[in-house]
């Protein structure tokens, strides 16, 4: 054994931090401990722990560090430190460490509802945050559908002169142009606080008694809209938040483990509501239940800005050091002691196990499909990792190429790569330039997938196989993907796959998962082509309109693109229009007219 008991007995007794290592020194896992030393012969004389995974990550240990810290906070604010650092393989790491998304009311005479990325990011009220991007986004359509507030940016309600498409649907009611007073508007600025602080049965009772009142006086219109009004609010409200008036604000963090598979469900409730779950799940990991919980409560605690402080956590497992995170977090950390939160935690644990085992299922189906496509398409290998390549140009001008990558039958965006392409020609010649580029470059770092896949037939297969004869690569998997011409299926079209040892294609048929799985793979590479294509088409074309701008350098270019919105409405752009325009000189300003001039002869 590499670690005796005489061996470890040479560990200091003190509190603080240890970092296991391979033979190559890469840290394999960080832990901290009161007692280092006794939390070191734990590993390997004790036969409590029983987690599937350690004996992995002891069989790889080379030689442990040690940091001493004079208290249990230091040690576990230096464990997060560390961690952060070092991304040990054998520690839970959060995929995002992103602020979760809320909605913000701007402030101002007239102001509007926003989606924003962090509380911080745009002045004014802010509410939330919201467990994903679609459930803001749901409330946020519901609000436009509801109240009709201006959506137009400061800019341009500063330059409207008449009222735009979204008055005449009914979705604003025109502040812009003087259509309403402003006693009116923040009428409707008033609504939409309540609603989105969840005062919507008061809200659907003050309705209710206007409806009334409506048919009363015979204003069978009015209180039909009102109850269209009341049904619709009520079936949102209905579908998209839970009563618990228990917990007003808290979150509930539950974690379930299964084997080597562990997820961390937390659910978030807001004014007494139950706006929804986000999952955590953890490749196998070497650490305990407490260990697993301490880091996710650093790692998404710390990096959340949108968080007010002081939050109530209900936790599913105890933690030692739950003074200590209460302290670093500003969050109060509790062990379910009363019914009613026992009952959350017990709500928490149901949705983690499930949510992993419907994981594990997904996980499972890909894992099947995959090898349903190593054995429909005769690969060498099994495809754990595809890439697929896709070019872009029009007529010629701007050729680019995308690469995206597939593990495991999901997108791994680390691995997209959006290329300028050089070469003048047709897509063979862009297709050779980039694969040489690309394989080149995975030759020199051993990073190649396990299948390549290209957009075309028969002739961009044979210009990677002559790649491939120039590199020396031949532990790659190749095939190009095609629609299948003149041959449709109820509005699905079959594809051809040519393989590099296969005079004829092979057909996939319609409604085929492999098809599906195919098809969005090359529809994922096609996506980033065309959009990088565009981005460069709009550069040059924005960068050779504005060239005739005397004086005018790049910054205040972007400037009166960001005034203006775009070239057309500066072209036609008013002395007055141009006083408006910050950052500009008189010398500027008469230099643009003198332009606009020019060009309207």
């Amino acid at each position: 054994m590499k670690f005796d008991p005489e061996t470890l007995s040479s560990y200091p007794s003190d509190s603080g931090v240890y970092l296991m290592r391979d033979a190559a020194k890469n840290v394999l896992y960080v832990g901290k401990g009161k007692n280092l030393r006794a939390r070191l012969k734990s590993y390997f004389f004790s036969h409590a722990d029983t987690r599937p995974t350690l004996p992995h990550l002891l069989s790889q240990v080379e030689s442990i560090d040690t940091i001493v810290t004079r208290t249990e906070k230091e040690a576990l604010l230096l464990e997060h430190q560390l961690i952060q650092r070092y991304r040990p393989k054998y520690n839970i790491l959060l995929k995002d460490d992103k602020s979760r998304i809320g909605l913000v009311l701007t402030p101002g005479k007239w102001p509007r509802v926003q989606l924003v990325r962090s509380k911080t990011s745009v002045k004014g009220k802010f509410f939330g945050p919201y467990p994903s991007t679609l459930a803001a986004r749901q409330t946020f359509d519901l609000i436009v559908q509801l109240f009709p507030l201006r959506q137009c940016s400061d800019q341009e309600f500063a330059r409207r002169t008449r009222p735009c498409l979204l008055y005449d649907i009914g979705r604003c009611i025109a502040p812009c142009v003087g259509k309403c007073t402003h006693e009116e508007y923040q009428h409707l600025v008033h609504q939409v606080e309540r609603f989105l602080r969840g005062d919507v049965h008061e809200w659907v009772g003050e309705l209710r008694a206007k409806m009334e009142r409506a048919a009363e006086e015979l204003a069978f219109e009015e209180a039909g809209r009102l109850l269209r009004l009341i049904r619709h609010i009520e079936h949102v409200a209905e579908k998209q938040w839970v009563d618990l008036p228990s917990e007003k604000e808290c979150d509930v963090l539950a974690l379930h483990r299964e084997g080597e598979s562990s997820l961390i469900a937390l659910l978030l409730f807001r004014e007494g509501k139950l706006m929804g779950v986000e999952s955590f799940s953890f490749p196998p990991t070497a650490a305990s239940d407490e260990e697993i919980i301490e880091s996710f409560l650093l790692q998404y605690y710390a990096n959340n800005s949108a968080r007010k402080g002081g939050e109530k956590v209900l936790l599913s497992h105890e933690v030692s050091s739950r003074s200590s995170l209460e302290e670093i977090l500003g969050v109060i950390l509790l062990l379910p002691k009363r019914a009613r939160e026992k009952g959350l935690v017990e709500l928490g644990l149901k949705n983690a196990k499930a949510l992993l085992e419907r994981e594990e299922k997904d996980i499972a189906l890909q894992e099947k499909l995959l090898l349903q496509l190593e054995q429909t398409l005769f690969l060498t290998r099994f495809p754990k990792i595809i890439e697929c390549l896709d070019t872009s140009h029009f007529s010629g001008s701007d050729p680019v190429a995308s690469l995206v990558a597939f593990v495991d039958g999901r997108k791994e965006k680390s691995r997209t790569r959006l290329f300028k392409v050089k070469s003048e020609g047709d897509d063979y010649a862009a297709m050779r330039e980039v694969l040489l580029r690309h394989l080149g470059r995975q030759k020199k770092e051993d990073t190649f997938p396990d299948l390549l896949m290209l957009d075309g037939g028969k002739g961009h297969l044979q210009v990677a196989l002559d790649v491939f004869q120039e590199l020396d690569i031949a532990s790659i998997d190749l095939i190009a993907l095609t629609k299948e011409e003149g041959r449709h299926d109820k509005g699905m079209t079959r594809e051809r796959v040519f393989l590099s040892y296969r005079k004829d294609p092979i057909i996939i048929e319609a409604h085929s998962p492999l098809l599906f799985l195919l098809q969005r793979i090359r529809d994922e590479a096609h996506r980033h082509a065309l959009s990088y294509h565009q981005k460069r088409r709009a550069k040059r074309l924005l960068r050779s309109s504005l060239d005739d701008l005397p004086g005018i350098g790049p910054v205040k270019k972007r400037v009166l693109l960001t005034h203006f919105g775009s070239v057309a409405r500066l072209e036609k752009a008013t002395p007055e229009e141009l006083e408006a325009c910050p950052k500009l000189s008189q010398k500027d300003r008469q230099a643009i007219l003198c332009w606009i001039r020019n060009l309207h002869g």
